[in-house]
């Protein structure tokens, strides 16, 4: 047998170095993940969409499903899905009508209705339609078809990143929940390969009535996530390495069947390389 050619003897070998360097099922490390954060978190982000959800909702989101409800009060937008386990068409999605393109950060009040031990809800960043058949890249043209909101009409349809939480009721001796990344990949094969690691396992976080602060970034191809309460805090960060990169889409708020929870103060920034005069420029604590 030839040997290899020095160039590409040279690619292979920093190829192999590369991947000897990757962490192929990183496990969570608090430390390491909230400096990630703090990293994020850096730099000049601008305001772009703001709900205190005390007004008419409609102003600002679209609804998926007819059965789940949402009411906005003083207190904030309770949203409210159909409570027959297993009936697909008593899931429900809120979409922002906005659609956010480069690096974002989503903050907003969550506090948990129920105490479901089932099922969960789930945080959906940049979505848009796989451009597929009816499935047009614009995912407000094709509303008509999520009407009964099945979970797969989205993950098979969908370019989309996907955290889930609040998966257990997280009260008396329950204290574990999870905390976990998708990302969509349409037209393909369900959620087979769809995983971000790590999975996370916090404890503490999501009983019901405790109302926590959420704050998500999406930075390039990393999601970066904090979970704060009155008790605790905790940081998450999920990669994707090696699925496509997601730039641009709807943000979005899914209750399974049987799930209810507030929302406050719901608020999207973009990342700035530069932010124009007269405009202030945020920070996260």
């Amino acid at each position: 047998m030839k040997p290899f050619p020095l160039a590409i003897s040279i690619l292979l070998a920093s190829v192999l170095i590369a991947r000897a360097g990757e962490e192929p099922n990183p496990k969570p490390d608090p430390a390491r993940d909230k400096a990630a954060y703090e990293r994020a978190a850096a730099g000049a982000w601008q305001e772009v969409f703001s709900d205190p959800c005390t007004g008419d909702w409609r102003e600002r989101w679209f609804l998926d499903g007819e059965v789940g409800t949402v009411e906005t009060a003083p207190e904030g937008m309770t949203l409210t899905a159909g409570q027959e386990f297993k009936n697909d068409a008593h899931h429900m999605v809120l979409w922002t009508k906005q659609s956010f393109e480069g690096d974002l950060r989503i903050e907003y009040e969550y506090t948990r209705i129920d105490d479901e031990t089932r099922c969960v809800n789930i945080l959906y960043i940049q979505a848009t339609g796989s451009g597929k058949g009816p499935h047009a890249r614009d995912i407000s043209q094709w509303n008509e078809l999520r009407k009964v909101p099945a979970m797969a009409t989205y993950f098979d349809h969908m370019h989309a990143y996907h955290i889930s939480y609040a998966a257990f009721p997280n009260s008396g001796e329950n204290r574990v929940s999870y905390i976990r990344g998708r990302r969509y990949l349409p037209e393909s094969k369900g959620l087979k390969g769809t995983e971000l690691a790590p999975d996370y396992q916090p404890e503490g976080f999501f009983a019901q009535g405790v109302p926590h602060h959420i704050t998500v970034i999406k930075k390039d191809r990393d999601i970066f996530m904090r979970v704060e309460n009155s008790e605790r805090t905790g940081y998450f960060h999920f990669s994707n390495p090696r699925l496509p990169a997601i730039t641009d889409g709807r943000v979005g708020l899914r209750h399974m069947f049987t799930r209810s929870a507030r929302y406050r103060n719901f608020r999207i920034s973009k990342l700035q390389d530069k932010i124009p005069a007269g405009e202030p420029a945020t920070t996260v604590p």
